[in-house]
């Protein structure tokens, strides 16, 4: 999903966001760095299978996935991180690991970090290694409808 898509997504729903250009960053704490962001405000997304099938979690760039809440929530043995070759094509427009947390556009369900509902904006990459988007996090949440939780290693 360039910026150009999500743009044109946010716009049809009324969202007031900002881009932010950055110089090339490709680890969530070099783009935090690089941006002037803070890695808890920034969120990552990361993919995950599901009972076989990919999901999306969207967690804060300083906190990592814990599988094992991620397997309690999901009600199966049946979960991990998914392989970049299982994921990569679901978002051809994107630079890998580059893609916004707009999993729903895709038909993945989505799972959010519980801590990302403390700020009251999300910042998150735009399809590239070089273009954030902030926007407020009600809106996120109203256009994702993700399932928010308890998902970070504590």
């Amino acid at each position: 999903m360039p910026i150009r898509r999500l743009r044109e997504f946010l716009d049809s729903h009324d969202v007031k966001y900002f881009v932010v250009s950055h110089s090339p960053a490709y680890t969530a704490q070099e783009i935090a760095a690089s941006a002037h962001v803070p890695g808890k405000e920034l969120a990552k997304a990361v993919m995950v299978t599901i009972k076989g099938t990919l999901a999306m979690v969207v967690l804060p760039a300083s906190r990592q996935l814990d599988l094992e809440r991620l397997r309690e929530i999901a009600g199966t043995r049946d979960a991990g991180l998914a392989g970049e070759d299982e994921f990569s094509s679901l978002f051809p427009e994107c630079e890998i690991g580059a893609m916004p947390p707009f999993g729903n556009l895709y038909g993945l369900d989505v799972y959010v970090a519980e801590e990302l509902e403390d700020d009251e904006d999300i910042v998150f990459n735009a399809g590239s290694h070089t273009e954030l988007i902030r926007l407020a996090y009600r809106d996120f949440k109203r256009l994702v409808n993700p399932r928010v939780a308890s998902l970070t290693l504590k």
